[in-house]
This record gives C-alpha cells, structure tokens and sequence, in this order.
C-alpha cells in the first residue's frame, strides 16, 4: 500500500474502534458493561434451555447482578482509573437485550442514558428479537443519543448455526438488518471464527457476504471453549480443535479484505473468562494477537477493504446449501 490507510492515524491498515471514537467524539471512550436481567430464547425454552453450544449461561459474567444504577457507578469508577476525563458508553451485553417488554426496556435504557457522561447506549440482542414495537422504542432512542445495536450474526451458514442451536435463520438476520438500516440505527454485526466444522473457505463467505450488506461496525472474535459447555465435551472428545493463533491470525487478515474501508473493526479478538477458559490458551494474550495481525498485514500488503470494492460488481456468491449437520447433543 503506498499511502497510510485512510482511517487511521497510525500505521493501522483497518477501521478501528479506537480511531473511530478519537474522531467521533474527539476523546476515549469506553465501555461500561450492564447486566440488564434479561434472559435469551435459547435460555429459557422458547428455543431451547442450553444456549448456543459456546454458551456458558451468557457473556459478562463479571458484571454483578446489582440494581442498574449501581452498576452505572461501579462501571464509572473502574474506566475512571484507566482515564480520569473517559466518557462511556452504557453497554447491554448480558443475553438478549430487547427480549422482554418495550416498557422494560423504555424504564433500563432511559436510566441508562441519563446517567452522567454516558455519552450513548450499545445494545446487545438477537435478530428475532426485534418486534415492530420495539424497532419504534429504538428508531425514538435513535433520535436522542448515540444508539448502536449489536447483533450475533456467527455465521451466514445456516448448516453451521443449526448445529450450534442459534435458534433462527439467516434470512431471519437479513430481514431485521435491513429493518435496522431502513431507520439508520447503526449496527454491529459480530462473527465468530473457528466453530466446529467450519473451514477457511465458510469463515471467508460469512465475511464477504456481510461486508457486502456494508454494516456500520463488526466484531470478529475466536470461538472460545469453555467449561461448562457443550463445546468442552468436543474438546475433550478429540471431536473439534480450536483454530491454532497462526490459523486464526491469518484467517483475520484475509477477512478484512472483505469489510469496506468504512466499517468499524470493533474487535479483532475477544476474553475468554480465565477460570472457565479451556482453549485455546494462547487467546489470552491479545496484544500479541493484535500485533501479529498488524505485521501480517504489513507482510502480505494487504488493509482493509482491499477485495470490497473490485468485488462489489460481482453478485454475491450463493450460500451452498450443504447436509444439515446434527445439532450438538
């Protein structure tokens, strides 16, 4: 490449977080993670009891389970020693954010957004999960403060999603997408790399068929085993194999070629809780992973956004509709 990537300020070759927020707000910004007491359909039998087959009872397990204005403070205090002058952002991360009733919602949001330098609100959810009177509280929220919601996409195969149990379809997700980008909501979609029975070739589709819908920010992040899951029975089995770091660095960088250059890149990796981390322990070390992605790029000349747009042309290639897998036991 032989100029500087054009969203950074660095010598970074993709979108990130933290250039976006240097620019969007013009300070750091953090997130302060909440547990709003919702429950997920794959939790509570609508869809299932076991959660996805990743799933350890739900992410965020160290944010106490205390009343939401002592969560807002306790969140506060800790990004405060990082950075005396931080602004946040109120994140709902824990399940399924918009599964219960619109006025649930109205009565933990607003809260949220009225706590002092809580600068907007990211809400993490299902895209069945999205009913019409709900998509109306979120447009009206949209208006007042700065809304993202992030949505569990996985993976655009549905062969692959059934046998994790994620519980809908990819049709499913393009519909409250587009739904979602019909009233401008910005959007993060979040991938998982490295789930069972998924090559290089399925990792490189789901990512070439979501930078095509052009979303406002993605996640992309390492399946984690953990303890207590169904995945650690196919760990322990011999069955699955997490990706090695070399794989799953690789496997990155050639992803990012797919997302245009606009897209914030909101993770390139993800924490796996250390007492219930089963593999691959090498995940543990993020700035390691960061920094070899950084230097592979460098290597192959590649940046973000290098295949999206002599690609755009193209019609998307189909999804194969392959064997359905059987559902993890």
């Amino acid at each position: 490449m032989s100029s500087k990537f054009l969203y950074a300020d660095d010598n970074k070759r993709y979108h990130s977080l933290f250039y976006y927020n240097k620019h969007r707000f013009g300070h750091r910004v953090y997130k302060a993670v909440l547990n709003g007491g919702f429950t997920c359909p794959n939790l509570d039998g609508t869809k299932g009891f076991q959660g996805c087959a990743f799933c350890d009872g739900g992410s965020g397990a160290f944010t106490k389970a205390l009343p939401l204005q002592q969560q807002l403070e306790l969140e506060l205090s800790r990004i405060r020693k990082q950075n005396p002058d931080a602004k946040a952002i109120a994140y709902f991360q824990v399940h399924t954010n918009t599964y219960a009733p619109v006025d649930t919602l109205r009565s933990l949001f607003e809260q949220a957004i009225r706590f002092p330098d809580m600068i907007g609100i990211s809400i993490g959810t299902r895209p069945d999960c999205l009913p019409d009177d709900i998509l109306d509280y979120l447009s009206d929220l949209n208006q007042r403060t700065y809304l993202t919601v992030e949505l569990g996409v996985q993976t655009v195969h549905d062969r692959t999603a059934q046998a994790f149990g994620r519980g809908y379809q990819y049709s499913e997700f393009l519909e409250s997408y587009q739904k979602l980008q019909d009233l401008k909501i910005r959007t993060c979609l979040h991938i998982i790399d490295g789930l069972y029975q998924e090559n290089l070739s399925d990792m490189l589709r789901t990512a070439e068929i979501l930078g095509k819908l052009k979303p406002q920010a993605v996640k992309i992040q390492l399946l984690h085993v953990l303890k207590e899951t169904r995945y650690e029975k196919l760990y322990q089995s011999g069955i699955y194999m997490p990706m090695t770091q070399e794989d799953y660095i690789s496997t990155v960088v050639k992803q990012l070629e797919y997302f245009p250059p606009e897209t914030v890149i909101e993770r390139l990796t993800g924490d796996g809780e250390k007492a219930k981390l089963l593999a691959p322990l090498w995940s543990m070390d993020k700035i390691r992973t960061l920094g070899n992605i950084d230097k592979l790029q460098v290597q192959l000349d590649t940046w973000q956004g290098k295949n999206f747009y002599q690609r755009l042309a193209r019609k998307p290639p189909l999804l194969k509709r392959g064997d359905e897998l059987r559902p993890f036991s």
